[in-house]
């Protein structure tokens, strides 16, 4: 049974309200999480933890559940087929994680979860929001089983689709690209390196190949139009056409795919009164550089801290520096995407002078130093 009041209200399971709520509950906070879905991740989505999100769940006793979970990868590599363009290395960046982590969105909510059990919390579900109301000194939530709860704050962590966002009367602007992405996780065998994350630019478009526990590969790739579910010979020929050539790479089953629009949007505020916004309900963008998640996980991590403080007694001025602080980031996540996602995607014609120009910049240490910071989420510390 829900209870019939909370200190914050937590709309979302995913990762994003996960690590709100352990944030919360490790102060002793009462958090309470609900949820749309009957049960949480069963596939993969989004599969990177970078650096900079291990360290921040770090004290939340969750980073090194993770780390033993995960395959490290110690390099990301842009490549024009066989040909290496930028190479980014991770392995002589200061912090105890000098890796990119390939962990599926599954397991990664699976150690929130986990933790925020041992911490005395728990997920509600299915609960779906039909209403809030902001009334003196709290937030009144309905749902459509009839139920309400009383809540000081309610947080929106529900993706891109957030009915929290809509009800508080928050924008989100952005827009769309044009392509579809394909996404696959697929067992394969020969050109492509197990410890290694590849963006693959080629005149058919971008693929992005990394690896995954258990022997598992996730191939994300911008089509026209993708299909529903993507099949051996779909995946087999984008690599064929876009993948290594020196070595081919050969599907042998494809586990799991789907297919998906990317928008571009940010939330115009990320509070209204008592009602905030986190992860996807906040912002979205092109999955290149997998950044998502660990904006996500950033923003709880944030904003688990300032609610904290807030109903600890400090002034909700705080609850405002949030969303100056968080937004700033996700803007610049999206710049992040959005040039790797052009850069991919570039017309054919000007495909030998940007492969020049990274050529060149890759020479550079302090652009792929700069680079491997950016990615790895270290400059926002």
């Amino acid at each position: 049974m829900l209870p019939t009041t909370t200190d914050v209200l937590v709309v979302g399971a995913g990762p994003t309200g996960l690590t709100v709520a352990v944030g919360l509950a490790r102060q002793g906070r009462h958090v309470t999480v609900v949820d749309g879905q009957a049960k949480g991740a069963v596939t993969t989505r989004a599969a990177v933890v970078h650096a900079r999100t291990l360290e921040l769940l770090e004290p939340y006793g969750v980073a090194a559940r993770l780390v033993a979970r995960g395959i490290h990868a110690p390099r990301f590599t842009i490549r024009d087929r066989d040909r290496v363009l930028v190479p980014v290395p991770f392995d002589d960046l200061p912090t105890a994680y000098p890796y990119t982590l390939m962990i599926s969105q599954e397991l990664t909510e699976a150690a929130l979860l986990e933790r925020l059990t041992e911490l005395g919390g728990q997920v509600h579900r299915p609960y779906t929001v039909t209403g809030l109301e902001q009334e003196g000194a709290g937030v009144s939530v309905t749902f459509a089983s009839g139920e309400t709860v009383r809540a000081s704050y309610v947080v929106g962590a529900d993706g891109m689709h957030s009915t929290v966002r809509e009800q508080a009367g928050i924008g989100f602007t952005g827009g769309a690209y044009a392509e579809s992405f394909s996404l696959a996780d697929v067992r394969l065998s020969g050109g492509v390196p197990d410890d290694e994350v590849i963006l693959y630019f080629s005149p058919a478009g971008l693929v992005v190949v990394a690896p995954l526990p258990g022997g598992v590969h996730r191939i994300v790739a911008t089509v026209a139009e993708a299909p529903k579910e993507p099949g051996i010979e779909f995946v087999q020929r984008l690599l064929d056409t876009r993948g290594p050539e020196a070595r081919r790479a050969v599907v042998h089953e494809v586990l799991w795919g789907s297919r998906f629009r990317v928008e571009h949007r940010v939330a115009d505020a990320y509070r209204a009164g008592r009602i905030l916004l986190a992860g996807d309900a906040a912002h979205v963008h092109s999955p290149a550089g997998g950044q998502g998640m660990n904006a996500g996980i950033s923003d709880g991590v944030t904003l688990a801290q300032s609610l904290d403080a807030v109903l600890g007694g400090d002034s909700p001025d705080l609850l405002d520096a949030y969303g100056a602080v968080r937004r700033p980031a996700a803007q610049q996540v999206i710049s992040l995407a959005d040039r790797l996602t052009r850069l991919a995607t570039a017309d054919r014609r000007v495909r030998p002078f940007r492969n020049a120009v990274l050529r060149l910049l890759a020479t550079i240490p302090v652009f792929r130093r700069r680079l491997a910071w950016r990615l790895s989420g270290l400059v926002y510390r």
